[in-house]
């Protein structure tokens, strides 16, 4: 989630705010409108998901690595900071196979990778 939804809502609320000025060009006004609602509802269709993509992601990492565990703090910070610690693992376990020449474990590292790009594909997404 890449920027975070947090922060992306901040700035579409500052735009908003701007937009009831009096004094902008009606264009322009339309355009930062239209762009507004467009993000709003990608805002909202990767908010939705987020915990469950996750959950799934940290899962998929978890049994990769062997490690054990489960999420049971579902707050987004919670999952998101695990993840970012599996994907710090995934990361040596991948310079690790690199150094074995372990050919099977970077394929499995790779695939899980491509999964995780597949995950957070959005609806306007052109791939």
């Amino acid at each position: 989630m890449n920027p975070e939804v947090p922060a992306v809502l901040m700035q579409l609320a500052a735009v908003v705010g701007r937009c009831a000025a009096p004094d902008v060009p009606e264009a322009e006004r339309a355009s930062d409108l239209a762009i507004t609602a467009m993000l709003l509802g990608l805002a909202a269709e990767v908010w939705d998901g987020a915990a469950a993509k996750l959950v799934e992601e940290n899962r998929a990492l978890r049994a990769l690595l062997g490690l054990a565990g489960a999420d049971d703090d579902l707050r987004l910070s919670a999952l998101k900071a695990e993840n970012d610690r599996l994907r710090a693992g995934l990361i040596a376990a991948q310079i690790a196979a690199e150094k074995a020449g372990d050919v099977g474990r970077q394929e499995a590292i790779w695939a899980e990778l491509v999964r995780a790009t597949e995950r957070r594909l959005l609806s306007v997404s052109l791939v």
